[in-house]
């Protein structure tokens, strides 16, 4: 994706400049004078001329053919106006007008055909309903936002005007610079795709940051960001996500998963990090533009107070990173300088009178040792202290050194010139160490990802035939739910293992079938009107006479119609009943931006009640499917506690790779459970005991 013609125009028109100061069109045009790249001409009814300039009434009356068109004009008059823009062979369109699919279903209408316009003329539009672009570097303007942000290699895309012109005015308040801004609006053509290609090979742009508030095309998402941030890292700030969209859905995965799960999940694979406010998106911007990334957990802190070093010590081992052991050389080191009193163990307590001459001494001897990723400079100032001159020999000695350096100053009038400094001079500054310290983890989480293999996703073998069979046969009865039996045999026909089990449709059937599988068995009642069948009585375990066997099957017959009006009952399902091993709940559903998202969690309680599960978009690597099963806190109970024998932990892995690749073949169907899936100490003894398959209805396929 090239921006070229959006950044570096030599010819730029604004259709709608106006001479009057409250409009938008005047404030874009006054804007675009201050660039340096390139003409800039007033387009407008009157012609007449704005700001000394003149002004012309039609684009053809233009002295050059404008790369950028700005529009800031009705947006009813914006279809004839694409349409000339079209004859012209311009590129590039920014639509900052307003009027469009966010006033109502005219307004979609109306954008549906300015982007069908562009796309068959071969325009590309940012917008519409948009702030602008800016190019910090080279002084380009194109918006009504206040002034251009300072120059510097940090670039954003933004789908909210207002929160973008407030995020540049506190970036510039804090000495933090761009490279390029793009408002998106609508994204009635282009969005973050695009954007992410095109900053993707932006000389000036060493990190892209964003705020979303929606991803329409989840899958070409994850494939441009995941190509994209192996050369830059990407932060975005994703909000809008607590809408309920699984109220309805039938199934456990369904009614746990939401929104924020599956951006989680395409965040995690396509290497995003993730902010979750505005100050995250700088404070995580800052660290990963300003300094190298961490090739290791350990870190050092080197600190003027005791106090902010505990502090400092507890964010790094609470979040999963590593208080560094300083070797014994570096220990002397800093014995044959610091005071006796001093603490030469990290966290490095240096005192509170030391002076930058300490401060830069400690950081030499420090830096050097092999056993240190990172440092977190701290300082409380006192009265003999000097926090500007601090800062300076800290700056100075981070000069080529390929370990990241972070700095958190205590204070407030006391460090301002020295937090000048750091930012002029890339090193990120954070008010208290715990921000210090969640931007390390951020950068080391990100060099993992980097130095992660390429995802492999093994082909395993299956019956699909098996499967499309059942598939078709319910499309023809107009089913949306696979009965249970059909499920498990879905299931095994994607290599899972079900408990031998027998349809019946009368009571003597139901005694016989028990008889042939063994006492005890498990009757459960077969019905497409009963989703949760447990919940009508519809589940009987422990049958173990043919007695009891006929009870169970009269009370359902009679029951369950009583309690799900109307419901038609197609007969009982008699299992075999397994004892022993872990409960576990293994499901998908399907999310409308990213495609099928898995969950896994321990059945019974703990997904009930304490809702311990994970998330993950498939299809699944090996390694991704161990690692939904140890991102459990109940991971422990699978492998063995207290003297319990631990169960087979890759049956498991093996079935949630299995499953995602049938909904990977199968994208016709929405969601499905196995709740349990019982695991016992063996391979052979992991069994599907309870499934439920849901289908997307034929008409909203694809």
């Amino acid at each position: 994706m090239d921006l070229q013609a959006f950044f570096n125009p030599k010819h730029v028109a604004v259709v709608g400049a106006s001479a009057d100061p409250d409009k938008v069109g005047h404030a874009v045009f006054k804007n675009l004078l201050e660039y340096p790249g390139g003409s800039v001409y007033a387009v407008n009814p009157k012609g007449k001329e704005i700001l000394g300039q003149p002004g012309y009434k039609d684009l053809d009356d233009l002295p050059a053919t404008p790369d950028l068109v700005i529009v800031c004009i009705p947006a009813k008059l914006i279809p004839a106006l694409m349409r000339r823009l079209v004859q012209l062979r311009v590129r590039a369109v920014v639509i900052i007008s307003a009027g469009f699919k966010e006033i109502g279903e005219e307004g979609r209408r109306l954008e549906r055909e300015v982007a069908s316009i562009a796309r068959m003329g071969r325009v590309e539009i940012i917008g519409p309903n948009v702030l602008g672009i800016l190019n910090a570097r080279d002084g380009l303007n194109a918006s009504f936002a206040g002034k251009l942000p300072l120059a510097g290699d940090i670039a954003m895309i933004s789908q909210s005007g207002a929160l973008c012109t407030g995020m540049l005015d506190w970036a510039s308040s804090n000495h933090i610079g761009f490279s390029k801004v793009i408002s998106m609006g609508n994204k009635a053509d282009l969005d973050e795709n695009d954007f992410l290609a095109g900053f993707e090979d932006d000389d000036d742009t060493r990190v892209i940051t964003g705020y979303l508030e929606s991803i329409d095309e989840g899958t070409r998402f994850i494939r441009t960001a995941t190509r994209v941030g192996r050369n830059k890292p990407i932060i975005i700030l994703k909000a809008g996500n607590t809408a309920a969209g699984a109220a309805a859905a039938s199934s456990h995965t369904g009614s746990l998963a939401g929104t924020e799960a599956a951006y989680d999940c395409a965040f995690r694979i396509a290497g995003i990090i993730r902010a979750r406010t505005i100050e995250d998106i700088f404070d995580l911007a800052q660290g990963l533009a300003y300094q190298p990334l961490p090739k290791g957990p350990r870190i050092a802190v080197i600190t003027n107070a005791g106090g902010a070093g505990i502090l400092a010590a507890d964010a790094i081992e609470g979040q999963g990173l590593t208080l560094a052991t300083l070797s014994d050389e570096t220990r002397d080191t800093l014995r044959s300088f610091l005071s006796p009193a001093a603490s030469v163990n990290n966290p490095v307590d240096i005192l509170g009178d030391a002076g930058e001459d300490k401060y830069r001494k400690a950081l030499d001897a420090v830096a050097l040792d092999p056993g240190v990723d990172a440092l977190l400079m701290l300082t409380a100032p006192q009265a003999m202290t000097r926090p500007t001159d601090i800062a300076q020999e800290i700056i100075k000695g981070t000069e080529g050194l390929d370990k990241p350096v972070m700095a958190a100053f205590f204070g407030d009038a006391a460090i301002r010139e020295a937090v000048t400094l750091f930012q002029a001079n890339r090193i990120p500054h954070y008010p208290s160490p715990e921000r210090a310290v969640e931007v390390l983890v951020a950068m080391r989480r990100y060099k993992k990802w980097l130095d992660a293999p390429e995802r492999k996703i093994p082909r395993l073998p299956v019956n699909t035939n098996k499967v499309r069979k059942i598939i078709k046969n319910c499309r023809k009865q107009g089913l949306l739910r696979i009965t249970e039996q059909d499920a498990k045999a879905v299931f095994q026909a994607y290599g899972l293992n079900i408990p031998d089990g027998v349809l019946a449709t009368t009571r003597d059937q139901a005694v016989a079938a028990a008889r042939k599988l063994g006492y005890p068995v498990v009757m459960k009642v077969v019905s497409q009107d009963v989703v949760h069948k447990s919940d009508v009585g519809g589940v009987r375990v422990g049958l173990g006479s043919s007695r009891e066997i006929e009870d169970a099957f009269d009370l359902m017959m009679l029951r369950i119609p009583k309690l799900v009006d109307g419901a038609r009952i197609e007969g009982v399902l008699v299992e075999e009943m397994k004892r022993g091993g872990r409960e576990v709940i293994l499901g998908m559903t399907r999310d409308p931006q990213f495609g099928p998202m898995l969950m896994f969690g321990l059945g019974g309680i703990y997904v009930e009640v304490l809702k311990d599960v994970t998330f993950h978009l498939a299809p699944l690597t090996v390694e991704e499917a161990m690692e939904m099963l140890e991102e459990t806190k109940t991971f422990a109970l699978l492998k063995g506690v207290r003297g319990q024998q631990g169960v087979d932990i890759r049956s498991i892995a093996e079935a949630l790779q299995r499953i995602a690749q049938l909904v990977v073949d199968f994208p016709e169907i929405q969601e499905l459970d196995i709740n349990p899936l019982r695991v016992g100490i063996n391979r052979g003894d992991t069994l599907a005991l309870d499934a439920r398959i849901a289908l997307i209805p034929a008409t909203t396929e694809g």
